[in-house]
């Protein structure tokens, strides 16, 4: 072996074993990033299930809603009821209620991999839109208790 060869196959061990950890922890970061948005999808939909169940004001759609993603702020959240006229509402019950739209937008994802020292400091995580029409506002066909999940 030559003696200025040392310490070669260390060098490129480092250089190999660095790009390989980016890679996995991009891939990794990726599926944090997609579970993320799904789970801005999903939230979305139990909001708004929880939403068209509820009267306006239980206070329970946002609480629902952070039982699948914790970090959600109700800043990010939109709720509104709409009356059988199909204009928002804010004084609709079980009796003249149409349904309801539960939104959630300004969501931003931060990488954990190398990508954040490639200027990706955040994500936008899309808009996601639920809406559902009324059912039994303040009842539940399953609960023995009158508020059901409204309580």
């Amino acid at each position: 072996m030559n003696k200025h060869q040392k310490g070669t196959t260390a060098l490129e061990f480092a250089i190999v074993a660095a790009m390989f950890l980016t890679v996995v922890l991009a891939i990794l970061d990726f599926g944090r990033i997609l579970y993320t948005w799904n789970a801005v999808g999903e939230a979305t939909r139990w909001g708004a299930r929880q939403a068209v169940v509820c009267s306006i004001g239980s206070g329970t759609v946002l609480a629902r809603m952070q039982r699948i993603l914790p970090s959600l702020q109700a800043t990010n959240v939109t709720v509104q009821w709409y009356d059988a006229s199909g204009t928002v509402s804010t004084t609709c019950d079980a009796t003249n209620c149409a349904g309801v739209s539960v939104s959630v937008a300004g969501l931003t994802v931060s990488p954990v991999s190398p990508a954040a020292w490639m200027g990706f400091s955040s994500i936008a995580v899309p808009g996601f839109s639920t809406y559902l029409p009324r059912e039994i506002m303040g009842q539940d066909a399953n609960s023995s208790t009158s508020g059901g999940p409204c309580t």
